[in-house]
């Protein structure tokens, strides 16, 4: 890993130059608008940075985009990557690794998800806290590559308490709808039955996706602040559950993110 690793820094050094980023962005499903506030200095396609995976969604544009955005150099993943495109867990978290090697010193994370919590409603916004891990492999699994990070990395406090605090604060003087609760990641492609909403609500789950968790877990590995926000595109409650169609998903999120935009770009700011 640690060959391909220094061979793709290597390749993105030479096509960016001298910029060095600080602050990692990863952009989830319908999610991907805040490119358009970045001043971009430059933009390379997944497809010709080798060994980066390609993002396999027709709604991901697969793009690594360099800039700047709240007075701060960024580099963004406009197309992220999930457990069910067929990637192992390695690909799936390889672009979080690359933004570490280019310099990153913090990472923000977006998506989309269904929500769990009868308090919650769809349209809303979630900073998450905690996390549960219910997909079905580990990137840490096999042998471990000390010089990114400890075989047994802590996970008591996998996303920065500072920056939940000063997002929640955001979100209120904004009079954005936001809510601090946890994320359960799932395989997927399908979404849940009655069955499961009520079982992920009964262990805890606020809402729940098929992404994140894994880049969060890697980006622990190597001592990287992680700051996460989910749109909740949906509502997983069993006793009203109704059909859902991925264009009213991608819809939602859309109509959402100019919110989501606002409490990332003011927080950005503030670092």
């Amino acid at each position: 890993m640690h060959q391909n690793l220094q061979a793709t820094t290597d390749y993105i050094k030479k096509k960016i130059g001298d910029f060095e980023p600080e602050i990692g962005i990863i952009l989830g499903t319908g999610l991907g608008g805040l490119v358009e506030d970045i001043e971009i200095l430059h933009n390379l396609m997944y497809s010709n940075i080798p060994n980066f995976p390609i993002s396999t969604l027709e709604f991901h544009s697969g793009k690594l985009i360099f800039g700047m955005l709240s007075g701060k150099r960024v580099v963004a993943m406009q197309g992220r990557l999930h457990c069910y495109e067929g990637y192992d867990m390695k690909q799936i978290t390889f672009p979080v690794r690359v933004m570490k090697m280019l310099g990153i010193q913090k990472l923000f994370v977006s998506n989309a998800s269904g929500a769990l919590n009868p308090e919650y409603r769809k349209g809303d916004l979630m900073i998450i806290h905690d996390h549960i891990n219910m997909q079905s492999d580990n990137p840490l699994r096999g042998r471990n590559t000390e010089s990114l990070g400890p075989r047994f990395p802590d996970m008591s406090e996998p996303y920065d308490r500072a920056m939940i605090e000063k997002g929640m604060e955001i979100a209120l003087k904004n009079n954005i709808r936001c809510h601090s609760g946890v994320y359960v990641s799932v395989n997927g492609p399908n979404l849940e039955t009655r069955a499961e909403y009520r079982f992920l609500r009964l262990i805890g789950a606020d809402s729940v996706g098929m992404s994140t968790v894994p880049e969060v877990i890697v980006a622990n590995h190597m001592a990287l602040p992680v700051f996460a926000i989910s749109v909740l595109t949906d509502e997983g409650f069993p006793d009203t559950l109704k059909v859902v169609s991925l264009e009213e998903i991608i819809k939602t999120a859309e109509e959402a993110e100019p919110k989501m935009t606002k409490i990332l770009k003011d927080l950005i700011l503030e670092l």
